[in-house]
C-alpha cells in the first residue's frame, strides 16, 4: 500500500506527537529570541524519555525538558538563564551525574552540524588550543605546511532526528520564513530527520519574503506546522512581539519553568507595539524622561569606572561582539558609540545582528532597535566564518566566573570551600574567541580568592597564541590580554607569564587588592590609579546610554539581583508607554 500522507498543518499536541523516545532534538532560536516554547511545553506534557538534546543553548528550554524527566544527554555549548541567572535543573543533572553529556566550543559545535547538512562524516574546525575541552578525545589533522601554528580538529557529523523551531510566517504550501536574529536554524533545518514549525500565522503562496533580511526554509524539508499565536511566547518574536520580560522573571524563577498564560489585553498590545517605537523616538522619551528626574549626581561609582574604561578601549576601527549575559559589555560598546567611537561596529544577539545603530540599553526593547536598525541579519554560523575566524573581531568583552594568575578562564565547573562541585553555564564560545579575536577582554565584578586564584579547576578558555610572532603565522591579529575588576586593572605579560596589576581603582589600595588575590600579586613598577571618567562621560552613561541602570546587575549579590531587575523592567515598560504615546 502506498504511504499515508501526513497532513501538513496540526494542532501543537499533534506536531510534538512527532517526537519519539531517544530522538535526538535540537531546538532553534537564539537566547531569548524565537524559542518555540509553547511547542516545547506539550512537549514536555506528553513525558518523552530517553531525549539527547542538541543545540547550542540549553537555558529554558532545555530547563523545560528536564523538569519533565525526558533528558538523558545534552550536547550543547552553554546553559544559563541570562540575565535571570543560572539553569538550576541543568546545574543539578551536571553535578549528581543523572545526564550524560557532550561539551563543545561553537566552532566545533557548528562544524558537526554542517557535516551533517553536506552528508559528510566529519568536518574540520580549528582546534581552540587554550581549552581543556577536547583532551584526548579528537582526531587531528596536522598540516604539512610547518609554519602554521593552527591545529585541525574532525568534528564528527551531528545528525538530528527532530528540530523544533518557531517562525513568524508559513505559507499554505508549507514553506516557512523567520526574520531577525537566526541562531543556527538555517543550519540545524537541513541537519534534521523530521522539521516541526510552530508559526504566528499562515500566508497565501507568494507572501513570503517581504520581511526585512527574511529567511525562507523551503516546504521539501519541513515536516509538520501548527499555527500557535505567541509561540514563543514570553521570549520574542520580531517584529510581531518583543520579550515579555516581567513575565520572563516570573516563569524562570520557578523549577521546572511553568507554561504562562498567552498574554491579552494591555500587555500583548504593549508587546505587540514596541517593535514600532524608532531610535529617534525612544532617544526623545530617554530626554524627556532624565528632565523628569533631574540629572544623576555624585562620583563615578564601581560599575560605571569599568564600564568607562572598557569603553576607552575601543575605537572607529573596532569591530565588537556581544555574548550571552553580558549587560557591562554592551554598556560599554555603546557607551564607546556614544562618545568617541561613533563608526565602531557592534554584532549582537549571538552575532546574528551585525553593526547595529546607536541606542540606549535597555532589555526586550533593546533587541527590536538592533534588529530595526541591522544592515545585515543572519545566523551565528555565518558570523562565525565571516568575522571570527577571519580574526577580523577586535574584542569580545567576557565575564567568567573563575580567572588565574595566567588569564586562563573557568566557566565550566569549580569547587566549593567545602569540596562540593559546582556546575557553570560553560564556555559558550569562549574558547575560540579567546585567540581569534584581536583582545582578550575579561572582567570580573566580585574579585575575592575565590575567582582570582593561583590555578582554575577546569580551563574552559586562554589565549594560546599569545606573541606578535605566533598569531601572524596563525593569520591573526596581534593583540592584547587584559582584566579589569572591581577593584582594578591586569595586563598579561607574557614575560612573566601571568596577570600583572597596573591600576587600583580610586579610594582603594594595593593590600586591599592582594587580599582578594588568590594569588602573589606582581605588581607593575608603573602602577597608576585607574583614570576616573570625564564629567561629560559620566552625563553620557548616566542620562543616554543607560538610564536605567541596567549594568548594575552584575554587580549585586543573587538575593538583590531579582529586585533590581525588577526595578529595570518596570522601569523600561514606563519608557515604552511613554514612547508609545507620542507615535
Amino acid at each position: 500500500m502506498p504511504q499515508q500522507v501526513k497532513p501538513l498543518f496540526v494542532s501543537v499536541g499533534d506536531l510534538v506527537a512527532n517526537v519519539r523516545d531517544g530522538d535526538q532534538i535540537g531546538v532553534g532560536g537564539a537566547l531569548l529570541t524565537r524559542l518555540p516554547l509553547a511547542a516545547l511545553h506539550a512537549l514536555a506534557a506528553r513525558e518523552p524519555k530517553s531525549l539527547e538534546y542538541v543545540s547550542w543553548g540549553g537555558g529554558l528550554p532545555l530547563e523545560i525538558l528536564l523538569g519533565a524527566g525526558a533528558v538523558s544527554k545534552i550536547v550543547f555549548c552553554f546553559s544559563s538563564l541570562d540575565i535571570f541567572g543560572l539553569a538550576p535543573l541543568f546545574r543539578k543533572s551536571i553535578e549528581e551525574g543523572t545526564v550524560a553529556y557532550e561539551e563543545w566550543p561553537a566552532f566545533g559545535f557548528t562544524a558537526g552540524l554542517e557535516a551533517s547538512k553536506q552528508n559528510l562524516p566529519s568536518m574540520p574546525f580549528r582546534i581552540p588550543k587554550g581549552s581543556d575541552l577536547f583532551a584526548n578525545r579528537l582526531e587531528v589533522l596536522r598540516s604539512p605546511d610547518s609554519t602554521t601554528e593552527v591545529e585541525i580538529g574532525l568534528a564528527p557529523r551531528r545528525d538530528l532526528d527532530v528540530f523544533l523551531m518557531h517562525a513568524q510566517r508559513v505559507d499554505e504550501a508549507g514553506n516557512v520564513e523567520i526574520c531577525g536574529a537566526r541562531g543556527m536554524d538555517a543550519l540545524a533545518v537541513f541537519c534534521a530527520r523530521t522539521v516541526l514549525v510552530t508559526a504566528e500565522e499562515v500566508v497565501p503562496v507568494g507572501a513570503l519574503g517581504a520581511l526585512k533580511d527574511s529567511f525562507v526554509f523551503p516546504r521539501d524539508v519541513v515536516h509538520q506546522i501548527a499555527i500557535e499565536p505567541f509561540g514563543a511566547y514570553p521570549t520574542s518574536c520580531l517584529p510581531n512581539y518583543i520579550a515579555d520580560f516581567a513575565c520572563l522573571a516570573d516563569v524562570t524563577s520557578n523549577s521546572p519553568p511553568p507554561q504562562p498564560a498567552r498574554p491579552t489585553g494591555g500587555v500583548a498590545r504593549r508587546l505587540r507595539e514596541a517593535p514600532s517605537i524608532s531610535h529617534e523616538r525612544i532617544r526623545t522619551t530617554v530626554s524627556e524622561l532624565v528632565a523628569s528626574r533631574g540629572p544623576t549626581l555624585g562620583p563615578p561609582t564601581t560599575d560605571e569606572i569599568m564600564v568607562c574604561w572598557l569603553a576607552n578601549r575601543f575605537t572607529d576601527d573596532s569591530i565588537c561582539s556581544a555574548g550571552a549575559v553580558s549587560p557591562l559589555a554592551v554598556t560599554s560598546y555603546l557607551l564607546a558609540k556614544a562618545t568617541h567611537a561613533p563608526k565602531m561596529s557592534i554584532m549582537m544577539t549571538s552575532g546574528g545582528l551585525v553593526d547595529i545603530a546607536l541606542r540606549p540599553m535597555l532589555l526586550g526593547l533593546g533587541e527590536a532597535l538592533d534588529t530595526a536598525s541591522a544592515p545585515v541579519q543572519c545566523g551565528g554560523e555565518d558570523t562565525y566564518r565571516w568575522y571570527y575566524q577571519q580574526g577580523r573581531v577586535t574584542c569580545e568583552v567576557v565575564a567568567s566566573a573563575q580567572i588565574d594568575r595566567h588569564a586562563r578562564t573557568n566557566n565550566i565547573e569549580v569547587m566549593s570551600p567545602k569540596g562540593r562541585r559546582v556546575r557553570l553555564p560553560g564556555q559558550g564560545g569562549m574558547a575560540d574567541v579567546a585567540d581569534l579575536h584581536r583582545d582578550f577582554l575579561l572582567y570580573q565584578t566580585r574579585q575575592s580568592t575565590l575567582s582570582l586564584v593561583e590555578s582554575v579547576n577546569r580551563v574552559s578558555a586562554s589565549r594560546y597564541l599569545k606573541t606578535p610572532q605566533e598569531r601572524v603565522r596563525a593569520g591573526l591579529v596581534p593583540g592584547e590580554v587584559w582584566l579589569i575588576t572591581n577593584l582594578g586593572c591586569y595586563e598579561y605579560v607574557d614575560d612573566f607569564d601571568e596577570l600583572v596589576l597596573t591600576s587600583v581603582h580610586s579610594g582603594l589600595t594595593v593590600d586591599e587588592v592582594r587580599a582578594a588575590t588568590g594569588f602573589s600579586l606582581t605588581v607593575s613598577d608603573q602602577l597608576v590609579e585607574t583614570s576616573l571618567p570625564s564629567l561629560e562621560m559620566l552625563r553620557i552613561l548616566r542620562d543616554e546610554v543607560d538610564p536605567l541602570g541596567i549594568r548594575r546587575l552584575e554587580f549585586v549579590p543573587a538575593q538583590e539581583r531579582a529586585v533590581l531587575l525588577a526595578d529595570c523592567i518596570a522601569a523600561e515598560q514606563d519608557l515604552i508607554a511613554r514612547a508609545l504615546l507620542q507615535a
